[in-house]
């Protein structure tokens, strides 16, 4: 196998230096933008919801209209107006924040995904967004609800406001179909059987590459790119593009017998599957193959 035709690292995909440099980038902006966000979620708690004025502490007469007798108006606490107001300034602000956070965190990690296999650590980094999202508002709401100084009317327009911000900002924040280093590696490793080398092509527009620079599907007028699957990436193209053996036939390349078997693992691969078998090229006539690739020898028991 030449060296260009193996995966970067001998066994896996492995991000490019520049994928994992933008990676770190964008989850440093990420987690300051929560960072943020729950700092503000603080001072509303700790600060603005402790705010009231109080109405009635001059002592001013009233009259008790059950009993026709003049008293003394007690001083009775209101939540301001303008902490109101605040609040739901603070609540938007919040949510903007958080959103941003959690697009900026998903695109890191599109350039550089856990692995599946690391169970834990993937579902965490993968819907970080969301957890966050429940942090930075799951209290504030709770503490908006206890609040004894608000009437029924501000409690329950900054209640609603505030659960409705927190349901969109959880919802953008699940990645509901998240990379890992497995569906790369699938991708990669079909490309390598099916054209002998880590080389495939792309344009600006569009989220998947090609396996041949002639496809009509890059014909756009932009400038068409080509590199590495992990190049690819790079760019912002997600996946291998499951329409590879019409482009291999109308490129003029060999089509494995069995491409709907590969199209049918790579589609469910990509979709998340961890127990699907990926088919090795099955080829006409074995000097069709481009590149021979031999199984590896059963681990050791």
């Amino acid at each position: 196998m030449s060296e260009d035709a193996k995966p970067t690292n001998g066994q896996e995909w492995k991000p490019t230096a520049e994928s994992k440099a933008k990676s770190k980038k964008l989850r440093i902006i990420a987690l300051v933008s929560w960072v943020v966000a729950i700092a503000l979620e603080a001072v509303a708690i700790f600060w603005l919801l402790r705010q009231r004025e109080w109405v009635g502490e001059d002592g001013t007469l009233v009259r008790d209209p059950d009993t026709g007798l003049l008293q003394a108006q007690e001083a009775v606490a209101h939540f301001p107006q303008w902490a109101f107001i605040t609040l739901i300034v603070l609540l938007v602000v919040i949510a903007a924040l958080a959103i941003t956070g959690s697009m900026l965190w998903k695109k890191a990690n599109r350039l550089d995904p856990a692995r599946k296999a690391d169970t834990v650590r993937f579902f965490v980094q993968n819907q970080l967004g969301a957890i966050i999202a429940v942090i930075a508002f799951l209290p504030l709401i709770i503490m908006i609800f206890l609040n004894k100084d608000m009437d029924k009317g501000q409690k329950t327009t900054a209640g609603i406001i505030g659960i409705v911000l927190a349901v969109a900002s959880v919802a953008l924040g699940i990645d509901y179909n998240p990379p890992s280093v497995e569906k790369y590696t699938a991708d990669q490793s079909t490309v390598i059987q099916l054209l002998g080398s880590d080389k495939v092509f792309w344009v600006d527009g569009g989220t998947v590459y090609h396996v041949c620079e002639d496809v009509s599907d890059i014909q756009t007028g932009s400038v068409i790119q080509s590199g590495t699957t992990a190049q690819a990436i790079e760019a912002g193209k997600n996946r291998l593009t499951l329409k590879f053996a019409s482009e291999l036939q109308n490129c003029g390349l060999n089509v494995p017998e069995n491409a709907d078997e590969i199209t049918s693992a790579l589609r469910e691969i990509q979709a998340g599957s961890t127990d699907t078998l990926l088919p090795a090229p099955v080829w006409a006539d074995p000097s069709d193959a481009p590149i021979e690739v031999a199984d590896a020898a059963p681990a050791a028991s």
